[in-house]
């Protein structure tokens, strides 16, 4: 069993479809959510989270994105839970991404696209440990 983390991003609470969303996930029937709950992230800690990013030229409307609203933070469990819950989450272009997945669903642009989703076993590790320390070695 592989562990992942995603989070809602705040245009989700914006539109509010934040049911919607977690339905979506939940009728995949694959993944467990192990924990959940909302967050804020500040600059700061939005510049720590999106630190990989800090020399792209998007990275500041990432930061300013993430920061204006609540995001929910959740730890998933699954069967190649990674590589399965990035395809259904879809292409980062909600324009691109195929209208069966969330950001197909959901998403308006690359600023606005719904979810963010850990890329591999390494991320994963890094981003539990920055949201929910205590659950890493479970």
């Amino acid at each position: 069993m592989e562990k992942t983390l995603i989070f809602l991003k705040p245009d989700v609470y914006e539109k509010r479809i934040l049911g919607k969303v977690i339905s979506a996930i939940e009728d995949q029937k694959k993944y467990n959510i192990l924990e959940m709950r909302m967050d804020r992230l500040n600059e700061e800690r939005a510049r720590e989270f999106y630190s990989v990013h800090k020399e792209k030229p998007f990275f500041k409307d990432l930061v300013k994105y993430v920061c204006r609203g609540p995001i929910l933070v959740m730890l998933l469990e699954g069967r190649d839970v990674i590589s399965g819950i990035r395809k259904f989450m879809g292409d980062t272009d909600p324009l691109k991404a195929d209208k069966n997945t969330l950001r197909g669903k959901f998403g308006e642009s690359l600023d606005s696209n719904v979810i963010h989703g850990s890329d591999s076993k390494e991320s994963a590790k890094k981003e539990i440990s920055f949201f929910f320390p205590e659950k890493l070695f479970e």
